[in-house]
């Protein structure tokens, strides 16, 4: 039809075409294409298996519409035995599917926005496990927090641990001090690192209700931060993520661009967490590099950031119990013993938590996920365990004292080989305070040596096989290294020589 439009003859037209010269003729003559010639095949092939039925159905869909096709052909299967075959659902959800578009409820309509450059930030956290990203060989669950400018599509990441808001605090900052510029708004959803429930009997704010959901007020913390940086806190309404459509799509892209630069790399493992989101971050760079004009527009109407960076953590004062621990954060953490009856400052970052004494640095532990649990360094407590061994078969904290799996191996086996509890914990607490007085690693190649030649592990044969030459080594004596001074007045000689005669 186009060759025939622009003037071809017919026979050369069909010939182009492949098809026959009188097939050609045909279309031609009745001017129409052989997908407007087929007939509309509004009729059945075969007898309606839902024709008794669908009275019923339509009535229970009048009903409920949010009723579901499978739901349906399950209540009929239920009421009319033998009637109806398995397979008969697909013809069932068609015919729902029609009478739905025919006669169901209006369904919601979404409207596409056109975005301004260097109006909002849009934010969000995503579960990247899938990914199957590895620290030296030991997993590491994780999620990413998202920062996408929706107009032009920059990105940037950093690694987290929780939707906390340390976590969103760490991720807004190294996206805008990346950037430089920071836009006038900044967006989230409606989790409880931003916003919390309206208390009751609160009435909110005209300003407030315009920018948060119903029944929720932005955290005080929360906004100070984003007014700090220089931006506008808004919501999107409870339920009603596809208001976050731009950062929640790119999370799926990002997670695949991922996959893929993951497989280009060949390995899965990474030296530490810092590698890890330094990587990350090496591919938004790759990807940020296709959006530069549409960036450059975003920050041409932009404030420049001006802001001070905030410290990427809260400090508390929490005082050091009688059991040698702290309590941050809903969770419980050991330190030094000779610290019991003072008061110290924790510093709680998204990652770790770092306790300091009147300006000193005492120790940093991995922050706990969650409420109610504990981290206890054996070697804070051991020297006092020394003393009252007995303590340990009831300690609150028992089996925080088993570091590896090796040394809960090396106490069932001493358990089982004295039968008597009690010697059990106290050669148990001497082998712990070995490893504490010298190296973990070598107790524990020790006790591994010792299970797997099927002997006990008693602290005497650890201590056998861990025991070094205490001998301090001899450091050999050197004469006094004494400069010639003469060579170098030779060098200055020959060097004035050359000078002088323009060799």
């Amino acid at each position: 039809m186009a060759l025939l439009a622009k003037n071809k003859p017919q026979g050369i037209a069909a010939l182009k075409a492949g098809m026959d010269r009188e097939t050609a003729r045909k279309y031609a003559k009745s001017g129409k294409l052989p997908s407007q010639s087929q007939p509309l095949h509004d009729w059945r092939t075969r007898p309606d298996p839902f024709a008794d039925d669908w009275p019923e159905v339509v009535a229970l869909l009048e009903l409920t519409p949010a009723l579901k096709p499978y739901v349906l052909f399950e209540h009929l299967q239920a009421l009319y035995p033998g009637r109806h075959e398995p397979g008969e659902i697909r013809t069932l959800q068609r015919r729902i599917n029609v009478w739905k578009a025919q006669h169901g409820p209006d369904v919601e309509v979404f409207f596409p926005q056109d975005h301004r450059p260097g109006e909002a930030s849009q934010t969000d956290f995503t579960n990247c496990d899938e990914l199957r990203v590895t620290i030296l060989g030991e997993g590491l669950p994780h999620l990413l927090c998202h920062f996408v400018l929706p107009y032009s599509n920059w990105q940037w990441v950093t690694v987290c641990q929780s939707e906390s808001l340390l976590a969103l605090r760490r991720g807004m900052q190294a996206a805008l001090f990346r950037l430089g510029h920071v836009p006038e708004w900044a967006q989230t959803d409606n989790s409880t690192a931003a916003t919390h429930d309206l208390p009751k009997g609160v009435e909110k704010t005209p300003v407030d209700d315009a920018l948060s959901s119903p029944g929720r007020l932005f955290n005080a913390e929360y906004e100070a931060v984003v007014r700090h940086l220089g931006m506008k806190p808004r919501t999107i309404g409870v339920g009603k993520s596809e208001q976050n459509g731009d950062v929640e799509s790119a999370n799926g892209v990002l997670k695949r661009r991922l996959e893929q630069h993951l497989l280009l790399r060949r390995s899965r493992d990474f030296e530490s967490v810092l590698d890890y989101e330094r990587w990350t971050q090496d591919v938004c760079v790759a990807a940020n590099l296709s959006r530069g004009k549409r960036v450059a527009e975003e920050q041409a109407v932009m404030k420049v950031l001006t802001a001070q960076r905030l410290a990427e953590y809260v400090t508390e004062a929490v005082p050091v119990s009688t059991w040698s621990t702290v309590r941050v954060r809903e969770n419980t953490y050991s330190v030094p013993s000779r610290l019991i009856g003072q008061t110290v400052q924790a510093r709680v970052f998204e990652d770790r938590v770092e306790v300091w004494f009147h300006g000193r640095h005492e120790l940093s532990v991995e922050r706990l996920v969650g409420r109610s649990r504990a981290r206890i360094n054996y070697r804070h407590i051991i020297w006092s365990l020394m003393k009252k061994p007995g303590a340990f078969a009831r300690y609150h904290y028992r089996e925080e004292l088993f570091p590896t799996l090796i040394f809960r191996r090396a106490y069932d086996a001493l358990a089982a080989a004295t039968g008597v509890e009690r010697k059990a914990d106290v050669s148990y607490v001497r082998i712990l305070h070995h490893a504490a007085s010298t190296m973990q690693i070598e107790v524990e190649t020790a006790l591994e040596l010792l299970l797997d030649a099927g002997e006990v592990p008693t602290p005497e044969r650890v201590k056998a096989l861990t025991d070094r030459n205490t001998q301090p080594a001899r450091v050999t004596e050197m004469p006094a290294l004494v400069p010639d001074l003469h060579t170098y007045d030779g060098l200055l000689s020959a060097d004035m020589l050359r000078r002088e005669t323009g060799t």
